[in-house]
């Protein structure tokens, strides 16, 4: 397989992969070996063209140290390639063995409290440790030394989901490198007491030696430059952990493709060099871990939501570890899948931007953490209806995979999303608020569920092909981002900006400007003169795939008395009343300004709260608050309906998903069922669904958990600005 140069990073960027890739994580240390051969030949049956191995063997490849054994993996390899089946291998660092951590103790993670990690589960060594840095780099070179020449080796999945366990340690070393960190960062120690404020609180340092890791309550708050920047050291130390094992494997073989498989998104900054040293972002998707969302719709708006996040990360990306069935880890299980689910989840995560999907697991385990974490397989060697399934999505994916490669998820609405930097500012100060993706999931669950092509974006991606942009309280903003927001505004763009955006530098410090700072009073025709908290609806949840660390962690609000929960605001919006939620902002306008909600009691009545600016061919709205559930669809029938955005289909049934895929020469139209029980489809587009090879126009049926995947003959495409 001829490994294709990647565009640069972009929500925008197809695959540069010349195959769908099809399989499942495979095993095969823990069947016996007389298994292995039927094995492939039922995956080769199902479709699969592709398995992925190796990610928690490392006690196997390198059972003392330097002594390294490859014999078990190189069997497995041949069979399965026998069968037309290449493999993925993978660093195996999330596993050090037990011979390691005994005879190099440092190397383990260090919590809060100073007790080091203990041998026995995964990710209990700390990748900031030079001294594993070390070990990770020889097993690296010893395997792609070992298969730079087997062709049945395509390409490597690197580690395996960073930081998802624990991404923290406070161990002596850590603290050795942390330091190490910020005098390569600011050089001088007045620097960094300007960076991080040490005149409040005496907390000025006189050599970089004395800095300390930042641990909650010390015993008040730490600065809040001290604990971005610890963040920002902990996702560098992770860049630098996995650039040694890039810079391994590219050098053995410049044709095999890398990745890396995220479970959930802590102190990584893909942006940097984390995303910059990989060919693209794999994603594992386990919607059925996210049911009690109830918030978010339920587990297929919450997939959704995640699966478009990460595609604002790198663009297109594979799925490594897609849900099969029931899973489960002693403390917590998931739903299981009922039949047709599986295939839906599968098909949702093609929808959103997958060019390769793999079911986790080909078999389940029979022992250790995970034996309820069901498989394509059961645990008695017998496919049933996962195998069945799994067959006939495979199938399916072959047969359009021409049709599917080389397209990107369409987008009219953006929201402001994949900036690490924002992400962790909030963590540092949150006052009880609600993070940027708290508020911004919001705006998707509409739009996800009246079928508005949606996703999130970052301001230094191509803005032309959106009709309008969300920024969700964006503290930090960059005065280099202005010039494309207001290229994109002019040229017809609504931009849509929030309460407290652009209101702090990268030092964690609160800009001089009056708000909205960074230059974004200027473009929005607004300055902010007073703002306070107000009571929260219910208090803000965590938002579940930015798991929040130790340090500077969002804590709900506790209740308010009953005197201070009378206090609520109000302000009309759209010919509406509303009731505004966490923060109110008093607004100060130019004259080209105009007033589109106002607040309605108390001292604020009478005054701006949501405005309009005209420039250009668009405009740029200003909302003065955070939103609830009813703001996002005001904002949508007021704002966006008015910036031209529309439904992907004027009359969307409850619990159909719809998204479109599409390249200069081709507009894919995705509908999934997530109900169960058939469902009509009004209002589809003239084309040809591809899954049935049948012509579609009006009314599409739609079994249970059934799905469509719809050719849109031209000139049918959706038009935009």
């Amino acid at each position: 397989m001829q490994r294709k140069k990647p565009a640069p990073l972009s929500v925008w960027r197809p695959l540069n992969l010349d195959r769908f890739l099809l399989g499942a994580p495979h095993y095969p240390e823990h069947v016996d070996e007389s298994s292995w051969r039927r094995d492939a030949e039922r995956m080769a049956a199902a479709g699969v063209n592709t398995v992925r191995m190796g990610e928690f063997a490392w006690h196997i490849f390198e059972p003392y140290e330097g002594k390294f054994d490859f014999g078990l993996f190189d069997r497995a390899i041949e069979i399965l390639g026998a069968a037309g089946i290449d493999t993925i291998m993978c660093t195996p660092t999330a596993t050090p063995p037990r011979w390691l951590t005994v005879n190099y103790p440092e190397v383990l993670r260090v919590d809060v409290n100073g007790h080091p990690a203990s041998h026995g589960s995964r990710q209990h060594a700390d990748t900031t440790s030079p001294v594993f840095r070390g070990h990770s780099r020889r097993i690296t070179r010893a395997m792609a030394g070992h298969y730079k020449n087997n062709p049945r080796v395509i390409g490597w999945q690197t580690d395996n989901e960073l930081n998802t366990t624990v991404s923290e340690s406070f161990a002596p070393a850590t603290r050795l490198e942390f330091q190490k960190f910020l005098q390569h960062k600011y050089g001088a120690i007045d620097a960094l007491n300007f960076a991080w404020g040490g005149h409040f609180w005496a907390t000025a340092y006189d050599d970089f030696s004395q800095i300390e890791l930042p641990r909650p309550l010390m015993p008040s708050y730490p600065s809040p430059g001290h604990v971005q920047d610890y963040h920002r050291f902990l996702a560098a130390a992770t860049a630098a952990f996995q650039h040694d094992q890039v810079e391994i494997l590219r050098a053995a073989n410049p044709d095999w493709f890398i990745f890396h498989n995220l479970g959930q998104l802590v102190d990584i900054d893909f942006r940097g060099q984390f995303g910059q040293d990989l060919d693209f972002i794999g994603f594992d998707i386990y919607p059925m871990l996210y049911d009690e969302m109830r918030r978010t719709g339920g587990h297929a708006a919450t997939q959704a939501l995640h699966l478009d996040i990460c595609r604002a990360y790198s663009g297109n990306y594979i799925v490594p570890e897609q849900a099969s069935g029931f899973g489960s880890q002693p403390g917590f299980s998931t739903m299981t899948p009922e039949p047709g689910e599986m295939r839906r989840m599968a098909m949702t995560s093609v929808a959103r931007g997958a060019d390769g999907i793999m079911f986790f697991r080909w078999r389940p385990a029979h022992f250790g953490a995970e034996i309820y974490w069901m498989g394509v397989i059961d645990h008695d060697d017998v496919p049933r209806r996962r195998y069945d399934e799994a067959s006939r999505f495979f199938h399916e994916i072959a047969a359009i995979k021409e049709q599917i490669l080389g397209t990107v998820v369409r987008m009219d609405v953006g929201i402001a999303g994949a900036d690490f930097d924002n992400q962790e500012a909030h963590k540092t100060y949150p006052m009880g608020l609600p993070g940027p993706l708290d508020d911004a999931m919001l705006l998707h669950r509409y739009c996800y569920h009246n079928g508005i092509a949606c996703g999130f974006i970052h301001p230094e991606d191509d803005l032309s092909r959106l009709k309008a942009l969300y920024v969700p309280h964006w503290v930090m903003w960059k005065q280099e981002w202005n010039a494309a927001v207001e290229a994109f505004v002019r040229a017809g763009g609504t931009l849509i900006l929030s309460a407290l955006t652009g209101t702090r530098d990268e030092n964690n410090h609160i800009v001089r400007d009056q708000a909205p700072g960074r230059g974004l009073s200027a473009l929005s025709g607004v300055k902010v003169t007073e703002f306070g908290r107000l009571v929260p609806e219910g208090g803000a949840g965590l938002f579940p795939l930015f798991r929040q660390a130790a340090v500077g962690a969002y804590v709900p609000p506790a209740p308010l008395p009953a005197s201070s929960a009378q206090r609520k605001y109000h302000f009309t919006f759209g010919n509406r009343q509303f009731e505004a939620a966490h923060l109110y902002e008093l607004l100060e306008l130019e004259p080209d300004t105009e007033v589109l909600g106002m607040w309605s009691n108390r001292f604020c009545a009478g005054q701006p709260a949501i405005t309009s600016r005209q420039l250009g061919k668009g405009r740029v709205v200003y909302v003065g608050t955070y939103l609830t559930q009813q703001l996002a669809e005001a904002l949508a029938d007021v704002v966006l309906a008015r910036a031209g955005v529309a439904p992907l289909l004027p009359d969307l049934p409850d619990g159909v998903e719809v998204s479109i895929r599409e390249a200069e020469d081709r507009q894919l139209m995705f509908l999934q069922n997530t109900t169960d029980g058939p469902v009509a489809v009004p209002g589809v587009s003239p084309g040809l669904d591809l899954l049935t090879g049948r012509p579609t126009a009006g009314s599409l049926q739609l079994e249970a958990y059934g799905c469509a995947v719809i050719s849109l003959s031209p000139p049918a495409r959706l038009l935009r600005k």
